[in-house]
């Protein structure tokens, strides 16, 4: 395990051992590795670094559905967009949500057109946005994976205990290892080794992934998001394949422990409760998602403000659908570099920063 994160010495020594172990499982299998991260923070991490470049002619370092905004269902963009019409309602979110496109709007559009809309950088700002005006309702989108959701349920036990009527969360929190399984079940996807999320983990823990390389005996390293901890992972995972063994890996010891973050983890528990969910390319994932127990509904925003939203359509020739679901490159993409830019954005993944295909057309 690195330690020294600036030292370019171990990266360098590290890239040559990765390139000849590569080179060595491509002739044993015939074929180039493909590798895949799950986690859109290592996206932007493995571009922005270069690793993806410099390794590009030994194996195939692929994106998975590892950006929370760019998984969110179309239909629940739409939704979104219609609850900001409704008066008397504010939406508090994340930026990266403003700017994705719906089938016929979206909150940017109906921001210039009147909604009150607000950038937070966590629940607790919206919390903060609800006590400062009590005449309105704020509507905080919960979007994001296990590293995120803790921070909503504290929020909404704040919100219990100051008996504040007047915040809801709109809950579209997804869980990575149910979308996991859908990837490994998948018989025409072809994975050698997976970089697992590090701050995810944090969370979960490793045991909650050793599906990965127990049932499916597909190797698997957690890992951190510095330069040499990819390096790292890529060299452990190549270990491993040239061993043919196959384990859930931790290379991001010094966060990430066999049960994760248990107070974490209660939280979670104690606010939310399994359910389907919906994500962009992939359809209804079973246990997926969560949703507000009954002692909490008044704080389930879709439960308190119900709302017709017109039949939801994915934009017209994009394929972030099949990028997250790791069928194609961004640059498979018809519109990619051409139609759709980071600045004229048709699909979620030319959005959000930790988008594969945003990743890609600013640094690959």
């Amino acid at each position: 395990m690195p330690n020294d994160f600036s030292n370019s010495e171990l990266g360098k020594k590290l890239i040559v051992k990765v390139i000849e172990l590569a080179q060595q499982a491509s002739n044993r299998l015939g074929r180039q590795l493909v590798l895949m991260e799950v986690c859109g923070t290592h996206t932007v991490a493995i571009s922005k670094s270069g690793i993806r470049s410099i390794l590009a002619s030994h194996m195939e370092l692929r994106s998975g559905p590892g950006c929370p905004v760019c998984v969110t269902d179309q239909g629940d963009i739409d939704t979104v967009v219609e609850l900001s019409k409704t008066p008397g309602i504010t939406i508090a979110t994340f930026g990266d949500m403003v700017r994705v496109p719906g089938t016929y709007s979206s909150l940017e559009r109906e921001r210039a057109h009147g909604a009150s809309i607000e950038i937070c950088y966590s629940p607790h700002d919206a919390l903060a946005l609800a006590l400062k005006d009590t005449f309105r309702e704020v509507l905080f989108l919960g979007v994001g994976f296990e590293t995120t959701i803790p921070t909503v349920a504290l929020t909404i036990a704040s919100a219990h205990e100051q008996n504040i009527q007047n915040f809801s969360v709109f809950c579209i929190h997804k869980t990575i290892p149910p979308a996991m399984h859908v990837l490994l079940d998948d018989p025409e996807l072809h994975i050698d080794g997976f970089i697992l999320p590090g701050h995810v983990c944090t969370i979960t823990g490793r045991q909650v992934f050793n599906f990965i390389s127990s049932e499916y005996q597909i190797p698997a390293v957690i890992t951190g998001f510095e330069t040499i901890d990819i390096i790292h992972a890529i060299y452990l995972l190549l270990k491993q394949i040239s061993e043919g063994t196959s384990r859930t890996e931790v290379g991001y010891t010094r966060l990430v422990h066999e049960e994760g973050n248990i107070k974490a983890k209660e939280m979670i528990s104690e606010f939310f409760d399994p359910v389907d969910a919906p994500w962009r390319g992939f359809g209804s994932i079973p246990l997926s998602g969560l949703a507000l127990k009954s002692k909490y509904k008044h704080y389930d925003a879709a439960q308190r403000f119900p709302v017709q939203t017109p039949k939801s359509l994915p934009p017209d020739g994009c394929s972030c659908g099949e990028v997250l679901r790791g069928k194609f490159k961004p640059s498979d993409c018809p519109l990619f570099g051409v139609d759709c830019t980071p600045s004229t954005p048709i699909g979620p993944c030319m959005v959000s920063i930790e988008g594969s295909c945003a990743a890609h057309f600013q640094y690959d």
